[in-house]
Formats: structure tokens, sequence, C-alpha cells
């Protein structure tokens, strides 16, 4: 059973896997599967994995064989289990707790070798139902506090396989970046009453520097105060703080310009690494009006180092106001 630890001084929760890595080689990284003749993802293979969660398939075919355009399934090696008890507990000053969750995989494609913007308007569309779908049902645990939606894409970003594919990880806990966005943003509100997203994307719009892209329901921009060269932030024009609460009409809407912002990214980078993560409001708190839902995307051009790990400040060569006029003047 995976244990979560909390660190006294920051209150950051760490997940001790203690079946994961016992010896060197463990650490060592998985090269990518680049053909589909091994990969676990693809049709045809649905053996290769435990069994689907969810599913989007034609009518008529099988649960687990082909069939399907989007498939969930549990993390063969999750970092998080669902089956026992949170236990919380005490060791002197030390707080644990197990590590009771989910882990699932979201196949976003039978295709082995596409990227986002290959798919056509309905399969991306699909592939946001899918996170939805998944969010409102894990929600229902009254033991997960926080759900998080991210992507791997590439080796240097963390993937182990190639095949389109993001995850699901919902926790007993929330993590520390979300709650100094969430108190960050409280603050602001207390003192404007106003929601600090919404400021930003007026600004934004105002000054029109650091867009990259939008369309009826959604901007996307490189922050202010980007950390990593060619981070965007695609936010829902309209306030929002529960992303499970997007309209048929959003849906269609972001799956557009995600498409549209990674085949800028992959024109202008070359198709490069990159970790995608959507920031939403935790399981308990309901409607608010001070957060805003969002997602990140950071393409992995730079290496985090010592300065970084020590300090908190990010070193970011290329400033956001000339991140945004490369992708935004590809064709």
């Amino acid at each position: 059973m995976p244990e979560l630890r909390r660190d006294p001084i920051i209150g950051r929760w760490v997940i001790i896997t203690k079946e994961r890595g016992k010896v060197k080689k463990d650490f060592e990284q998985i090269s990518e599967m680049d053909t589909s003749e091994g990969c676990p993802f693809c049709s045809g293979k649905e053996n290769l994995t435990p069994p689907e969660i969810l599913s989007f398939r034609e009518p008529g075919t099988r649960k687990d064989e082909k069939g399907w355009w989007v498939r969930v399934i549990p993390n063969k090696f999750p970092v998080l289990r669902v089956e026992g008890n949170i236990n919380r507990r005490g060791e002197g000053m030390f707080d644990y707790m197990d590590g009771i969750g989910a882990h699932e995989v979201i196949i976003e494609t039978p295709k082995h070798d596409a990227d986002f913007s290959d798919l056509d308007i309905k399969q991306a569309e699909e592939v946001i139902w899918a996170y939805r779908d998944r969010i409102l049902d894990l929600k229902k645990d009254i033991r997960f506090e926080y759900i998080l939606i991210f992507k791997n894409h590439g080796a240097d970003a963390g993937a182990s396989l190639s095949h389109p594919h993001s995850q699901i990880i919902a926790m007993p806990t929330i993590p520390v970046r979300v709650k100094q966005e969430i108190d960050g943003s409280r603050n602001y509100y207390e003192y404007k009453e106003r929601c600090i997203f919404c400021d930003i994307i007026r600004e934004e719009t105002e000054a029109n520097t650091r867009i990259v892209s939008e369309n009826e329901d959604f901007i996307c921009i490189t922050p202010f105060a980007s950390r990593f060269p060619f981070e965007t932030w695609i936010m829902p024009k309209i306030h929002s703080s529960i992303f499970e609460d997007l309209s048929k009409h959003e849906v269609t809407n972001l799956a557009l310009i995600l498409r549209d912002i990674n085949g800028r990214m992959n024109k202008t980078l070359e198709k490069p690494p990159y970790n995608f993560i959507i920031h939403n409001s935790p399981c308990r708190t309901g409607k608010i009006p001070y957060y805003h839902w969002h997602i990140e995307i950071m393409p992995r051009l730079t290496k985090v180092a010592g300065f970084e790990w020590g300090t908190g400040f990010y070193i970011n060569p290329t400033p956001p106001e000339e991140a945004a006029k490369f992708l935004r003047e590809i064709d």
C-alpha cells in the first residue's frame, strides 16, 4: 500500500510508493515504445490492459474488445490505490495516511501515432467528455478531496508510452500548488471583490500582447510570469470554477482551441515533449466566485536545475510576449 507523508514545514504531502522503486535500475528512464507492435494501448491489444472502466465505442461492440475510440482503464502501476481506508495517523510531529485514491489512464485514440491536433473534432470532444464523466464518477467517493487530470507527452515529459493518453488521479488531500492558487485567488477577491482570473482575461484582452488564440468560449495566453518557454494557459472567458460544468457548446470550443494550440506548438517547436494539467476546484467546494478552472500546457524545452529547486524561482529564457507572437503567427 502506498503511503502519504506530510512535510511538517510547508504542508506538502509526498507519496511514498514502496512497491515501485528499490534498486538503481528501477529509476532508469523507460524508453518509449515507438511502434504499435508491443503497445498495450493500441486497438486489438485490449487483453494487455486492466478491464476498462469507460469506453466510447461503435454500437454492437463489446467491452474490452476492438471498436472503441476512447477508452479509460485503471493504471496498471497506480501511485494511489482505491482499496482500503485513509487511516490518518501521527507519529510524534509527523503525519501519515494510507495512499488511498484512484489512478486511471484515458487512451485518447486507437491511432498509435496521433497528436491531439491530428484528431478530428468529434474525437477531440470525446476525450473531453471522458474527462468530465470520470471526474463526476470519482467525485462520488467521499474519500477523495481533489482530482487531477494531466498528460505527459514524450519521454522528457515523463511518458513511458508514446501512444496518445492522459491520466487522472483522485487523491485524499488538496495539493499544495492548488491550495496556493485558491488562497491567492481568495485574497484577491476579498480585497477587490473580483475573480483574479477574470481580471487577467480582461487585462490580456486589452493589451493583446500575450494572446495566442481565442474563440467564443476560451482564450489561450502565455502567462505574464511564465515559468517555462512557451508555457500557455487556456481559460474559459466566462467565470467558471468547475471543469465538469462544461456545456456541449463549450466542449466543442475547448476541443477546437486545444487542437489549435497543439498544432501551433508542433509547428513552432517541432513536436516538443510537454506536460498538460487541468487545475480544477476541489471536490467539496462547489461553485466558488474567486477561482477559475484552467489548463496549463508546459513544453519541456529547458531543464529545472539546482537554482529552481533551491529557490522556487524559474529562469525562462523566452519572454512570454515573444512566445505568444511566435505561436500566434504560425499558419
